[in-house]
């Protein structure tokens, strides 16, 4: 029977595989093209994305030297971007492919009762993996946005809703916001059809609409004026202007207007 864990790194893989074969034929030229991260191209998302799959193995590989691994001069943002800049397109691709792949040979070498230590608070075999794949997928939709590409929506986004059902407190004290006492109940299209629920079915707030823009919103990709989601309540709608699923401090994240809303005719 495969476990909860394996599954998950199944699901990265998988994710990795998605986001390699829209990369794969990529022009030279697209990798410079501005993101809607401001400052960063696609070339720096690939980046991004090169430099935390590297920690994330030494994290499972080296526990015990993480953090002095973390605080080294060469794992600043400024330093893994400026060694990424100055690699031809294909050698980024290709270090990032390495990396990747080796990220998951640790992740199977992963025990599901220890926890992995990170940047924040250390996290279980599960979260952790799981925060990969967010980060995989949404880095990824950074570049998918702008590069002409595609890598539709699978459902292994019930991973990345999963998080941002489970992150509503984090993105209030992440702000120094006090967390409404009413539940919030979210009810998602996936894109196989299927719907998947979380929260209070009789809760009065209430967030339902396509799975693929919830993870959007709750990963700040997209602002939730720019989809179709229906938010009732406000505790809902406060949320929705202030989630945010990932670690760090409060994202900008993007203005409404940034992209059209889809069609639902």
């Amino acid at each position: 029977m495969t476990s909860t864990l394996d599954a998950v790194i199944d699901d990265l893989a998988a994710e990795q595989a998605a986001l390699e074969a829209a990369l794969e034929h990529l022009p030279a030229a697209a990798w410079e093209k501005p993101t809607h991260a401001p400052g960063w191209s696609v070339r720096d998302q690939v980046a991004h994305l090169l430099q935390f799959d590297t920690l994330a193995a030494a994290a499972i590989r080296a526990p015990e030297t993480f953090q002095e691994t973390l605080r080294q001069p060469g794992n600043r943002e400024t330093a893994y971007l400026a060694r990424a800049r100055d690699l031809a397109p294909a050698a980024l691709f290709e270090q990032w492919q390495t990396q990747a792949g080796d990220l998951i040979r640790a992740a199977r070498t992963l025990d599901p009762a220890v926890r992995v230590p990170w940047a924040g608070p250390a996290m279980s075999g599960v979260s952790f993996i799981t925060a990969r794949l967010m980060e995989t997928w949404s880095h990824g939709l950074d570049v998918i946005d702008v590069a002409g590409v595609p890598r539709p929506d699978t459902d292994r986004l019930r991973h990345v809703a999963f998080l941002g059902v489970r992150a509503r407190p984090y993105s209030y004290t992440n702000r120094g916001m006090a967390l409404p006492d009413k539940p919030v109940h979210v009810s998602l299209t996936a894109p196989s059809g299927a719907i998947w629920e979380f929260g209070e079915p009789e809760a009065e707030n209430r967030v339902t609409g396509s799975a693929g823009e919830f993870c959007r919103v709750v990963t700040r990709r997209r602002h939730i004026d720019d989809t179709n989601l229906n938010v009732q309540g406000t505790a809902a709608a406060e949320w929705m202007a202030i989630a945010q699923a990932f670690a760090g401090p409060p994202g900008d994240g993007r203005k409404p207007g940034q992209f059209p809303r889809e069609s639902t005719s």
